[in-house]
Order: C-alpha cells, then sequence, then structure tokens
C-alpha cells in the first residue's frame, strides 16, 4: 500500500533516530548567542571551517556585550576565512547591539523577532528556535533540502516552501532534531554527489533510491 507523505516521514524519523541516536547540532557553542553567530557565518562556509573560527571568536569575546562594543574591523580579521566576512562582521556586531539595547541582553523566542536581527534568516532563527528554546523548528539547509526533495516528502526547492511542506508533515516535537538527523545522514549517505543508495538504510523507502541504483 502506498505510504502518505506523513507515514513515509514517520518511518524516516523512526529510522534515522536508530542510524544516529544523537542528534546533535554540527556547530560549536555553549552559550545561545554563541550559536546564533555561527549561524551567521556558516552562510556559504562549511561548519566545519565555522568551528575553527569560532574557537578563536569565542575566547576573545565572551558575552553579547562583548561583541556589541566590538571593532567590526577585528571581527573581520577573525571571520575572513568564513567567507563574506565584511558583511558577516558587521551583521554580528550589529545583531548583538540590537540585541542588548531592543530586547535587554536577551535573544528573542520568536521566529518574527529573531528574523528582525541583522543578517538572521529563517534557517539560523529556526535553529535557534529548535536548540535554544527547544520549540518545533525546521532548519532548511541544503542537506534538508535535497534529501528531502529525494524522499519525496517536498517537491519544492525554496527553502521557505521546503519548511511549510516539512512542518505539516513532521510531528513538532521530532523535527528539530530530524534536521540535524539529516545533516548527518547527508554526510555519509545521500550526498550531493557520490550517493550511497545501495548502503543506505532509507533506500526502500526513497522514490530517488531506484534511478540512483540504475544508473550504476
Amino acid at each position: 500500500m502506498k505510504m502518505t507523505k506523513k507515514e513515509r516521514a514517520a518511518e524516516v524519523i523512526q529510522r534515522l533516530e536508530g542510524v544516529y541516536p544523537d542528534a546533535l547540532c554540527s556547530l560549536t557553542y555553549q552559550k545561545p548567542h554563541e550559536l546564533m553567530i555561527a549561524g551567521r557565518l556558516s552562510a556559504q562556509c562549511t561548519d566545519a571551517r565555522v568551528n575553527t573560527v569560532t574557537k578563536v571568536l569565542f575566547e576573545r569575546y565572551r558575552s553579547i556585550d562583548d561583541f556589541a562594543a566590538a571593532d567590526v574591523h577585528d571581527i573581520e580579521e577573525i571571520v575572513k576565512p568564513c567567507g563574506l566576512y565584511k558583511t558577516k562582521a558587521l551583521s554580528i556586531v550589529t545583531m548583538c547591539r540590537q540585541i542588548r539595547d531592543d530586547h535587554g541582553g536577551e535573544i528573542p523566542d520568536s521566529i518574527e523577532e529573531l528574523t528582525k536581527l541583522s543578517g538572521i534568516g529563517r534557517k539560523t532563527a529556526n535553529l535557534i528556535m529548535g536548540d535554544v528554546f527547544h520549540k518545533p523548528a525546521v532548519v532548511t539547509d541544503t542537506h534538508c533540502i535535497r534529501i528531502c526533495g529525494r524522499l519525496g516528502l517536498t517537491g519544492n526547492k525554496e527553502p521557505a516552501k521546503v519548511e511549510q511542506d516539512l512542518l505539516k508533515i513532521l510531528p513538532p516535537e521530532k523535527s528539530s532534531d530530524f534536521c540535524h538527523r539529516l545533516v548527518l545522514f547527508g554526510r555519509e549517505y545521500c550526498k550531493a554527489r557520490g550517493e550511497r543508495c545501495a548502503d543506505c538504510p532509507l533506500k526502500d523507502l526513497c522514490p530517488s533510491g531506484g534511478r540512483q541504483l540504475l544508473k550504476r
């Protein structure tokens, strides 16, 4: 019997929970504002490189007030390896000033307020909502968009539309961890190139899997 998207999503979640019991964020952070800054730096940059850069950055600037008072040029020099460093450095300082001045030094806990902060889009806002505030969230990064498309869970490629599609079929309490597991799964099996379809734990659930195997 053909599965609905919601049924397929539930089975995918269950299997990924078995393969990746620990659904951890791939960005290294200890404080909520550090996740926000790491998320900003991750745009068009690998998580591994971001983690290398933030190790230095977070040792030098330890609080929102530290970043708000920082010289943008000093931030630029540290974050340069992440690319787009001038824009990213300016948005990091600006967002921390906004949090300090407009939110009493506390990171807001809604998508609407988070996306008003300089440099924060829905992807990073959802990351904060899920990991910091433990609220339902769908982080539509490249792994999520690619894998959910291949699995037939969405027919869209635009992040906002993919987010809305997934919100309709994912259990709210599992949505954030599901996205973290997709990153791990995407790196190990469902890569952008060189997919491991023959070994994939989801191959019988994947409408694209059979076509990939026939290409070999």
